[in-house]
């Protein structure tokens, strides 16, 4: 299940969520949501020396399948609070 543009900007704005773009990185370099980090998929089970596990956590890619499978690593690595943002696009909409 995604979250929606505004309960993304909501949790990085109020609850100094994390927000990480799993894409590549050259894909990241084309361009990403405004404070984000880059985060390759294949790189999520090194994510601890990125991210704190006290933070809520929003991924995203370009459609929803990358960030799928972050969240469930990163879930499965202890993260708590791990939301899906699905694709770059839904940051800009509501």
């Amino acid at each position: 299940m995604f979250i929606s543009g505004a309960q993304c900007r909501h949790l990085v704005s109020n609850q100094d969520a994390q927000l990480v773009d799993v894409r590549s990185e050259a894909e990241f370099m084309q361009g990403a949501a405004p404070g984000a980090i880059n985060i390759p998929v294949h790189a999520i089970p090194h994510a601890s020396k990125h991210l704190d596990p006290a933070k809520p956590v929003v991924v995203y890619c370009a459609s929803g399948g990358r960030s799928a499978q972050a969240q469930m690593i990163l879930r499965a690595m202890g993260y708590q609070d791990v939301h899906n943002l699905g694709g770059l696009n839904n940051f800009f909409n509501s």
